[in-house]
């Protein structure tokens, strides 16, 4: 009888570990989409992984994800944009729940600007994961810019 319980506590745990494994691929593949699109300039696919009410913090200030989206749509129509977001060492930590998760990496970003000027960062960014009505979105969003070590 033990082993049959041992051998079935091993199944669960399997199964537990396998589902977290797939929970995490679901939700990095997704955060994928999201920085693709914001790196090509897809406003309406970037926009709609954000929930209405998702907490973004940019440059120290707070933001609605409305006057974010106002904010950066009008950058792009007037010729400015994104030309570079290439993430590294991306972490993905998952929930215990699976249906959230905490997503960092550090950015390279190259803007550029309405008047044609180019800036080139280096980034972390935080991204708050949740599924929601069977869609990994956007919750919340932490950017900062910082000066590489010499």
């Amino acid at each position: 009888m033990k082993k049959i319980l041992s051998f079935f506590a091993a199944a669960l745990l399997s199964c537990s570990a396998m589902a977290e494994h797939h929970h995490e691929a679901e939700v990095a593949a997704a955060s994928e989409v999201f920085n693709s699109a914001y790196e090509t300039n897809d406003a309406d696919t970037y926009f709609d992984f954000y929930t209405e009410d998702a907490v973004v913090f940019f440059y120290g200030e707070r933001q609605s994800v409305a006057a974010y989206r106002e904010e950066w749509t009008a950058s792009i129509k007037a010729g400015g944009g994104v030309e570079l977001n290439k993430r590294s060492d991306l972490r993905v930590q998952m929930m215990p729940s699976g249906d959230a998760a905490v997503l960092s990496s550090f950015i390279d970003n190259r803007t550029r600007a309405v008047d044609g000027g180019l800036t080139t960062v280096k980034g972390y960014e935080t991204e708050i994961w949740q599924k929601i009505a069977g869609k990994w979105r956007v919750v919340g969003l932490h950017y900062s810019e910082f000066v590489p070590a010499k």
